[in-house]
């Protein structure tokens, strides 16, 4: 979950909040563990959540951005998009009432949100993107089938634009959320790399996450950061950072090399590195260069 710039805009005192990392399990929605980034320290939050989203029989959080969360309710034809400090909700109607879809991203805008959605009807693949200032879907032609059906996480937004990466053989898509228009990224992906992922800090800054290695065993993960030469008018992929080995080691070996369970987000000057496996969360910061384990 991230919050400050929500905060910053519905608080009289925002100066006095800090950003959050919370986590939460299927089985409690109610009940949840909150990091604050600022104090390296963990608390117990109880959410108050609508009584339409409170238990984990009638309600499945799908997606988080700025202080707004995500839900999908069973058996009904909707998705509720709920603003946490302000205690409302949204209720979202499907584009059709037989609505199957695989991946869902929630993205706050200035004055706003929208949702992107991937579907697929028999051969069929479909990009939607709800925009909650007019209230009304839009439908693109979807993604290629090796990214419908090897869609890690969920987008990454960054320029305006939701960005994913795919199976072997690996690539970086991205949806262009106002055209609907699909490019892959021209910047060539470094040598033998057995997972990749993408995190970004919305508008500035776009990482490559990697594990390198042979015979799809990581020996080391690194971090690249996009490059663009404006006289040339190419993108590159640029090393900056390596984890350390005694880390790095640790990392791979309770993902037991199944990469398809990392999970890698952006978060305040973090990328954090997890594994859905394992109760740890690694993270880099990016302004000193230092990795860390959070804290139990």
């Amino acid at each position: 979950l991230f919050t400050p710039h929500f905060v910053s805009k519905h608080s009289l005192s925002s100066a006095s909040f800090s950003s959050f990392i919370i986590l939460s399990h299927p089985q409690s929605v109610q009940k949840c563990s909150l990091f604050n980034t600022g104090s390296n320290s963990w608390c117990e939050l109880s959410l108050s959540l609508p009584r339409v989203l409170s238990s984990p029989l009638s309600s499945n959080l799908l997606s988080s951005s700025n202080g707004l969360l995500c839900f999908s309710i069973p058996r009904s034809s909707c998705f509720v998009v709920y603003n946490l400090l302000a205690k409302s909700l949204r209720r979202v109607n499907f584009p059709t009432c037989l609505f199957d879809y695989e991946s869902l991203t929630l993205v706050s805008t200035d004055n706003g949100f929208k949702l992107f959605v991937l579907s697929s009807a028999g051969s069929s693949n479909q990009a939607l993107v709800y925009s909650s200032t007019v209230c009304s879907w839009r439908r693109f032609e979807g993604s290629t089938q090796i990214l419908s059906e090897s869609c890690h996480q969920k987008g990454v937004f960054y320029n305006g634009c939701l960005f994913f990466t795919t199976l072997e053989p690996f690539h970086v898509v991205y949806f262009h959320l106002e055209s609907g228009r699909w490019e892959g990224s021209t910047a060539v992906l470094p040598q033998d790399l057995t997972f990749v992922r993408v995190a970004s800090d919305g508008y500035q800054k776009l990482y490559l996450i990697a594990g390198v290695g042979t015979s799809g065993i990581s020996r080391s993960i690194k971090i690249w950061e996009l490059g663009k030469d404006e006289d040339q008018g190419v993108d590159y992929w640029v090393e900056v950072e390596t984890l350390p080995e005694m880390i790095c080691r640790k990392f791979v070996s309770v993902c037991y090399h199944n990469y398809e369970h990392v999970y890698c987000f952006w978060h305040q000057g973090l990328i954090c590195l997890c594994c859905y496996t394992w109760p740890e969360m690694l993270y880099f910061k990016v302004s000193r260069g230092t990795w860390h384990w959070l804290p139990k």
